[in-house]
């Protein structure tokens, strides 16, 4: 029985093959942002304080489209458990034209940026510091979002040694970009948060050609019409934006409440803003994998229904809940026992006097995230199961109601209204996420997931019996 769990279809062995280069992949993505994080916290305080709202504001805006587009992911899972692999390319394509329309929109938001941040009450320095990061952002959207497409069609092949170089790539591009343009080193000019936001729209340039040129290969174009499939489809274009807008403003609503937070957390000052800033980062090192794992789950509940075998799907879902579950319950005691291993890579070159009043909270913030991360593990994959299968509506609407009732209003009547402090915030949204984590897992415990599906049925067609001719039979097409 054990060998089945590691060895058997839907075991461990099976989920690692997939996840594990997706978790490398996202942690990369994390340690771009934690280093680019970095660097901004040594090159002045109002950097940091800026980055983290103005980055989610900006992520919040082309998330929408990002979640539309990498649903693609499911689409080819489903289609490629079901052999029809002619119809992966189409699904990409459609999920291109996604990312063409989604990034014009999130480019004009542009010119707004000035009257955004100057809604939210922060102090005029970092105002100005987080209206250039977004605009910088935003108009490197397009590139974004095209990639999570080109990238979805490789995870849902469960080709994702693919996904994870590319992204290795891309961060070490990113990484070099902003030593260069943050402070000005090898004879660039020094541009601070302006840099930083160059440097990432770079990366993610080399991420969308580096996908391109490997897809139009023509063993792909071969096998999954991935330069033949290139025309708009009306029908399949209106059943990815059907099941992906779901995915998408799910993933839009959920950056959003937290971005609202991190708005909110503002209104307090600098010091906490920073700190709430740092906690988050360094939550994201240890979280990021997991949509690793997410992904891949999503993928084998794709692949295995298209195979019509939701048990094991239902096994796949399990190994990788286990899996995850004991890396952030070992993550979050290194959170309680060992917090300077993380604190400290963002004191180095920081103003040591200015830089103990962030620590100080930092420490406590942590706390706060050690609880909320092991319940998270239960939102990130039974969410993406239920996804992984087409039940998109359900998660946003609870994101929707449950990110108004426990986060946002909450956090907003307790710091704005009452004036509680940064500490009522922080307990809202660790709320937040453990009410999810118990919706998205008695979700998936009442099994609806497991008769839904994205693709569509295969036409029966008539054909002739070849021994009598005057008989026909059905035959499905291919």
């Amino acid at each position: 029985m054990a060998g089945d769990k590691w060895n058997g279809r839907g075991g461990f062995r099976e989920v690692l093959k997939i996840a594990l280069p997706l978790a490398v992949s996202s942690g990369s993505w994390s340690v771009q942002h934690f280093v680019d994080r970095m660097f901004l916290t040594w090159y002045s305080p109002e950097s940091i304080a800026a980055a983290m709202p103005a980055g989610m504001l900006s992520f919040t805006i082309t998330s929408i489209f990002i979640g539309t587009a990498s649903y693609v992911s499911t689409f080819v899972a489903q289609y490629f458990g079901a052999q029809r692999n002619t119809r992966v390319g189409p699904a990409l394509w459609q999920g291109i034209y996604v990312a063409l329309i989604g990034g014009l929109i999130v480019a004009a938001t542009i010119p707004f940026a000035d009257s955004i941040f100057g809604m939210f009450g922060h102090p005029e320095k970092i105002r100005a510091e987080e209206a250039v990061y977004f605009q910088y952002l935003n108009l490197g959207a397009a590139p974004v979002i095209a990639a999570a497409a080109l990238s979805a069609f490789f995870s849902g092949l469960g080709r994702t040694l693919i996904v994870m170089w590319v992204n290795v790539a891309m961060t070490a591009i990113n990484i070099v970009f902003d030593y260069i343009l943050i402070f000005g080193n090898l004879g660039a000019p020094e541009m601070g948060i302006k840099g930083a936001a160059i440097a990432t729209v770079i990366a993610q340039i080399f991420n969308f050609v580096a996908y391109f040129v490997i897809i139009v290969k023509p063993s792909y174009n071969r096998e999954f019409h991935t330069l033949k499939g290139w025309m708009f489809e009306k029908e399949l274009f209106a059943r990815l934006v059907r099941f992906g807008v779901p995915s998408g403003v799910q993933f839009f609503l959920d950056m959003l409440g937290f971005t609202a937070f991190i708005m909110i957390m503002g209104r307090l000052g600098t010091i906490p803003l920073a700190a709430t800033n740092i906690a988050f980062n360094i939550n994201t090192i240890a979280f990021m994998p997991m949509i690793g794992f997410g992904i891949a789950i999503s993928v084998l509940v794709g692949q295995y229904l298209g195979r019509g075998r939701p048990d094991i799907a239902q096994r796949s879902v399990y190994s990788g809940f286990i899996m995850t579950f004991g890396y952030m319950s070992a993550i979050a005691l290194m959170y309680v026992v060992f917090p300077e291993i993380f604190i400290a890579p963002f004191a180095v070159r920081s103003d040591p006097e200015y830089f103990a009043r962030i620590r100080e909270l930092t420490l406590v913030l942590l706390k706060f995230v050690a609880v909320y991360s092991v319940f998270d593990t239960m939102n990130i994959i039974f969410a993406s199961a239920i996804k992984g299968a087409g039940d998109t509506r359900f998660v946003m609407y609870m994101i929707v109601l449950v990110s108004a009732l426990v986060l946002v209003v909450p956090s907003y009547v307790a710091i704005v209204v009452f004036g509680y402090g940064i500490m009522a915030g922080w307990t809202a949204a660790s709320l937040y996420v453990i009410v999810l984590g118990f919706v998205f897992l008695f979700r998936f415990l009442g099994g609806r997931w497991k008769t839904m599906r994205v693709i569509e049925e295969q036409a029966p067609v008539a054909v002739m019996c070849p021994e009598r001719p005057e008989c026909p039979a059905i035959e499905l097409e291919p």
